[in-house]
């Protein structure tokens, strides 16, 4: 599936989370496979936990990092294609 930039992705209710000093430690409660994120990795994590566009979380990264945009959202995409396909995200109908 393409990531577009209106995609709107969502964490999977099939799954726990918590914050380990800055990074994310996230169980698939379907396989129960840990997985774990850095810290801006992490910082994506607590923002999809409501739905979110991919160009909202360029937009909030830019902001917060300094990051070129191109490379962040290259970067967004790459993320939620893992989180996608170890179905710890969810794209909303």
């Amino acid at each position: 599936m393409d990531l577009l930039k209106e995609t709107r992705v969502v964490a999977s209710q099939e799954q726990v989370s918590c914050d380990l000093g800055g990074e994310a430690a996230i169980l698939n409660l379907k396989n129960g496979i840990y997985y774990g994120l850095d810290p801006v990795g992490a910082r994506v994590w607590n923002l999809i936990q409501q739905p979110r566009t991919l160009a909202e979380l360029r937009e909030i990264l830019v902001a917060e990092y300094d990051v070129d945009a191109a490379r962040v959202e290259s970067d967004i995409r790459h993320l939620l294609r893992q989180l996608l396909d170890n179905e710890l995200v969810e794209i909303p109908a």
